[in-house]
């Protein structure tokens, strides 16, 4: 039996996206099980769908033999420790530990650029991004951050990727690459040849493709836009 990853709407769902991103782009068969996001009540579809499979309450959740995995970070080091002959993370030690470091920081931080330009992928803000960095010094702190991050691991592993090849941290930043697009954010230019490097693969086109044919527009995931 095939994993079962189970994902929010793909427009929406940033940390669908990371172990989406990770199966896809590493080959690891897996089934989609979408859960469309109608609110994030308790008596929800979504939540009473959810229920069923996690405690959490939260997408993604990973299922493998009836084995319930949720929270991206833990869903990642699952796989790595699942499938080593993909070596999901930097096989260097140094190399892997930073990049761990990284997921992580991912995983807790950031919220001021989270919180202000939510994953919208078919949608253009460039307006609106340009307004949030005027007003939000947390916001530009935040991006300041991931450009710094993103250049100095590029510089040690000389790329393509943030460590050489493509791993979970560069599946980590892919939602942060699509509001850096939907936002219109800037960014120096080793950060912007990666993130359009990231952009440019079959896993992040793939997701890419499957969003912009969702079209299920959702009022309380749009905080600049109440209708097309």
């Amino acid at each position: 039996m095939p994993l079962q990853l189970y994902i929010g709407n793909k427009n929406y769902s940033s940390w669908s996206m990371r172990p989406w991103v990770a199966l896809r782009q590493f080959g690891i068969p897996f089934e989609e099980v979408k859960l469309r996001f109608d609110s994030f009540d308790g008596d929800s579809q979504f939540k009473q769908a959810l229920a069923r499979v996690s405690p959490a309450g939260t997408v993604p959740v990973l299922v493998d033999e009836g084995f319930a995995v949720w929270d991206t970070l833990a869903i990642a080091e699952y796989l790595a420790e699942k499938f080593p002959q993909h070596a999901l993370w930097p096989p260097a030690p140094h190399a892997r530990a930073r990049a761990r470091s990284l997921c992580a920081e991912m995983h807790a931080g950031f919220g001021a650029l989270r919180s202000a330009c939510g994953m919208n992928i078919e949608a253009s803000l460039t307006d609106i991004g340009q307004r949030v960095l005027a007003e939000q010094p947390a916001v530009r702190a935040n991006l300041d951050r991931l450009a710094t991050a993103w250049q100095d691991a590029l510089a040690t592993s000389g790329g393509p990727f943030l460590f050489g090849d493509f791993s979970l941290a560069d599946a980590f930043f892919a939602p942060v690459v699509s509001r850096t697009r939907t936002y219109g954010l800037p960014l120096p230019p080793a950060a912007a040849a990666w993130a359009e490097r990231v952009w440019a693969t079959d896993s992040v086109q793939a997701w890419v493709a499957d969003a912009l044919q969702e079209k299920d527009f959702l009022a309380f995931e749009e905080a600049y836009r109440q209708a097309r």
